[in-house]
């Protein structure tokens, strides 16, 4: 399975951007899929995840409100819509693909399949 993760970008505070990220070599319509992030100097941090059919969500209070997750399976792809966006939200955004789970989880062990990053920075 491999990730592609685009959409990144400089964007000023209370911008939006949309990440995607397109799956290709699996069957992605069975994967749970996740965002996470990484700032400069901090850990890997989880963002979002969704249930394979799209049914379930889940985020980390950090982005409630502002972040939503979603999903194509019949594109093979998984977004995330970021509005109000604030500097503290710049990072590397990875996607993540659970090839074993049926529900979204925030556990990043789990996650069996990463992209390559898209970077996310925000003005102040």
């Amino acid at each position: 399975v491999q990730l592609q993760a685009s959409g990144g970008g400089l964007v000023p505070a209370g911008g939006s951007l949309r990440l995607s990220c397109v799956a290709s070599g699996g069957t992605f319509s069975s994967y749970v899929m996740a965002w996470f992030r990484q700032a400069p100097g901090k850990e890997r941090e989880y963002v979002a995840a969704i249930s394979w059919k799209g049914g379930t969500t889940s985020c980390a209070d950090s982005v409630k409100g502002r972040f939503t997750i979603s999903r194509d399976n019949t594109k093979n792809t998984v977004y995330l819509q970021m509005n109000s966006l604030k500097p503290e939200d710049t990072a590397l955004y990875y996607c993540a693909a659970d090839v074993s789970s049926r529900y979204p989880s925030r556990l990043e062990r789990l996650y069996d399949y990463w992209g390559q990053g898209t970077q996310v920075t925000v003005s102040s």
